[in-house]
């Protein structure tokens, strides 16, 4: 699962949302709309384009929004050293 977030062109009207993968919407005083959500793949990030695209939406900016991973700090061996 990615969090991403997308920029458009212009105001989507809430309705959209489920069709959008329920993506959350949020208007701009730019006239813009941001997308906000989790998607489960590249293929599902392709599909929500497109459909923006049919949409006749101009897009601003596609992101993948980097998830808080905790950062491993390395493995030991059964002797207890690093590998």
């Amino acid at each position: 699962m990615q969090q991403i977030e997308i920029r458009v062109k212009g105001h989507i009207d809430e309705r959209w949302s489920e069709w959008l993968d329920d993506l959350t919407f949020t208007h701009t005083d730019q006239d813009e709309t941001v997308l906000t959500g989790t998607i489960v793949d590249q293929a599902a990030l392709y599909g929500l384009v497109a459909k923006l695209r049919d949409l006749g939406l101009p897009l601003l900016s596609v992101n993948c929004v980097e998830e808080d991973v905790p950062h491993q700090q390395g493995r030991q061996n059964r002797e207890g050293g690093g590998v």
